[in-house]
């Protein structure tokens, strides 16, 4: 898949999860083998005005390229200079937010209020393409209603003002992720416009994967919430597309992959507060596995990362003789 003069390695994406698609995240799913990974979101202004903890987010790594990174804002001109930042930091790609529906971004005029605001949406893109050489691309939803008009104009938007690829997840912002995404208006998106369409929304298998590549043509797959706890997902999806048939992902990579997020996030934040994120955070690859809830009641009060560790290992120990019998059940 290509975006602009970015050539991917395949056409998996990691969507763009505020407060989750941070280095270690992006780093893991990379490996796992999508072809790009996006930052999570950015803001145009806590850039352009200094922000500390804004700049910091800008970080990366050169095995996760090639990066996104995406921003809101609702300002042309501060928009356009925050990308400039973006794009001296190494960011590979830029992306502008038109879905965002939380209620504190959309009152500033940023994320889906964009979208109907095609003026502004227009100045904006413009001032962003003439800012920076690197590629630049948008994620939409729906709108605000479900007909897709909205979707449509803005798309159209985005092509004139020379963004590269579009992303569209088919949901409106009253539904936020609630519902179902309408994938019939990633289709429709997709015949309306040259530049590449990709898809987002609802993909929780390879299966799914393939089934949206099929009803829309859409050029790449973007996934997010299901990749939050399972980021080999991404590399099963990658086999999938490629005529291949995916391994299944065995609760021992899921253990491994646990652990290197935990490691990675203490070199990266800290091990006072990546301890204190991954008291919420290593539930999320325990997921439909056996004494779960246990697990997740054991790392509420997480301290230290050799705690953690302790745990994990526990974990493993307490599982292994459950996954050793239904092997030997399966074998006979």
């Amino acid at each position: 898949m290509q975006i602009g003069t970015v050539k991917l390695s395949n056409a998996v994406i990691l969507a763009p999860l505020a407060g989750i698609t941070n280095l270690p995240f992006r780093r893991i799913a990379k490996a796992a083998g999508c072809g790009l990974v996006c930052s999570e979101m950015i803001s145009a202004n806590g850039l352009v005005h200094g922000s500390r903890k804004t700049l910091d987010m800008l970080t990366s790594h050169p095995d996760e390229a090639p990066l996104s990174v995406q921003l809101f804002g609702a300002d042309p001109d501060i928009t356009a200079a925050a990308a400039e930042m973006a794009a001296a930091a190494g960011a590979h790609i830029l992306d502008i937010n038109f879905g965002c529906s939380v209620k504190k971004i959309v009152k500033t005029g940023s994320g889906v209020a964009l979208m109907k605001d095609p003026g502004r949406a227009a100045r904006l893109l413009r001032a962003v393409r003439r800012a920076v050489a690197i590629p630049l691309t948008i994620k939409i939803r729906s709108g605000w209603d479900s007909s897709g008009i909205q979707a449509l104009e803005i798309a159209g938007i985005a092509q004139d003002c020379g963004v590269d690829a579009l992303a569209v997840h088919p949901r409106t912002a009253a539904q936020g992720f609630r519902g179902r995404a309408d994938w019939t208006l990633i289709g429709r998106v997709k015949q309306a416009l040259d530049i590449p369409v990709i898809g987002n929304g609802d993909i929780q298998t390879y299966r799914d994967a393939l089934r949206m590549m099929a009803e829309t043509a859409c050029d790449g797959i973007m996934v997010g919430r299901a990749a939050i706890g399972n980021p080999l997902l991404l590399g099963q999806i990658v086999t999938a597309l490629a005529g291949g048939t995916p391994g299944s992902v065995s609760w021992e990579a899921r253990m491994a992959i646990m652990e290197q997020y935990l490691q990675a996030s203490v070199i990266y934040l800290g091990e006072t507060t990546a301890c204190r994120i991954m008291r919420s955070r290593l539930g999320w690859f325990v997921k439909g596995l056996p004494h779960n809830r246990d697990f997740r009641e054991a790392i509420r009060h997480l301290a230290s990362q050799a705690e953690a560790l302790e745990h994990i290992t526990a974990y493993r120990s307490r599982i292994l003789p459950l996954e050793s019998r239904a092997t030997h059940a399966q074998d006979g």
